[in-house]
């Protein structure tokens, strides 16, 4: 699934560098060792980098069908008379395994007549079971087809999806310009992911001018309505001055907002802020908590940290055991530093 992942490449040097444990990290791996280095949340999630974003999508099938309580008690005997409502809804059912034994065929079955008697939600649907390859061999094209027509009949969901295909360049050619204006057109409707990606083009000039303003406002309202995400992207805002005057009270707030709805990067940060008392009263044993909440969310920087809170002794009580074993897992995922820290650990006598 995909939403729009989030871009954090690193604290600024100074975080770090008043404990004396810190130095040889980033003088190996640079400021933005122990932080996130960039990444959204929940699945396993792709990396973002300062050149650029990587758009995921965070909504699942339910979250964009539009099912009617109307109809969901037996959508059957309508579905089969041919209203397209109720066809919608009954490949909602088979979608989510509602009362019937879960089958993505039939899902797509129900939703394909749907959409092609007009409805918008089951267009929208359908879009979304050619893009994931639900029930039917994944066609970012016909994704791309479905999702266009959805959106042009002004689903709001239909026209973020559109977006993030856009931005991602999915069975389209890559046009963040066109991602900005469907972004944008859902995020008039109050489609809080588009209102935090529409955000982030703004910030950081995305197919569209670079308005620092318009960012936070974006960002701001999406967060407001507690999308964890755009919680995140306010902390981060707030952690380094950007958009906003710095203020790590603030960042903490809207970490800790983000990060108690399950945000692996923002557990992460709300860790570093409790370990370098920015914005908080240092707290060791809450950043081991919380870098172990991120840990578990496979969030490999969170990986990283923990080992090596565990090989230090810091918040935890020292475990060279565990701390192989979160290294390991961060270095099974790629993590370079993690690799050299595990082989450093492994030398020690």
């Amino acid at each position: 699934m995909t939403v729009f992942l989030w871009l954090f490449w690193g604290w600024e040097k100074s975080v770090m560098a008043h404990k004396r444990y810190f130095i040889e990290i980033q003088q190996n791996h640079g400021p933005g060792a122990l932080s996130v280095n960039a990444t959204p949340v929940e699945q396993p999630q792709k990396t973002v980098t300062a050149s650029g974003i990587i758009f995921t999508v965070l909504t699942c099938l339910i979250s964009l069908s539009g099912c009617q309580d109307n109809q969901s008690a037996n959508p059957r005997i309508t579905a089969e008379q041919g209203d397209a409502q109720a066809q919608n809804n009954l490949g909602i059912m088979y979608a989510v395994g509602d009362g019937v034994e879960q089958d993505f065929t039939l899902a797509l079955q129900w939703f394909r007549k749907a959409a092609e008697q007009g409805y918008a939600e089951a267009q929208n649907n359908l879009g979304v079971s050619y893009r994931d390859g639900k029930g039917v061999e994944q066609d970012y094209v016909q994704a791309v087809e479905w999702f266009r027509q959805a959106a042009e009949q002004n689903l709001a969901k239909a026209q973020f999806n559109l977006g993030i295909m856009y931005a991602n360049g999915n069975g389209v050619k890559k046009d963040y310009t066109q991602a900005v204006e469907w972004f944008r057109k859902a995020a008039r409707q109050g489609n809080v992911e588009a209102q935090t990606y529409l955000g982030i083009c703004y910030r950081d000039g995305m197919g569209i001018e670079k308005d620092l303003p318009q960012a936070t406002e974006w960002i701001r309202k999406a967060a407001r309505q507690n999308l964890p995400i755009a919680q995140h992207n306010l902390g981060f805002m707030y952690a380094t001055g950007n958009g906003v005057q710095q203020d790590y009270a603030q960042a903490v707030k809207w970490y800790r907002k983000a990060a108690e709805h399950g945000n692996a990067e923002a557990q992460n940060n709300l860790a570093m802020c409790y370990l370098t008392g920015k914005g908080v009263k240092q707290d060791l044993t809450q950043a081991a908590e919380w870098f172990r909440k991120a840990a578990e969310h496979n969030l490999v920087s969170a990986q990283y940290n923990l080992g090596f809170l565990y090989a230090e002794g810091e918040g935890v009580k020292q475990d060279l055991t565990e701390a192989a074993k979160w290294y390991r897992r961060a270095a099974e995922q790629g993590h370079d530093p993690s690799r050299q820290a595990l082989e450093k650990l492994e030398k020690r006598p």
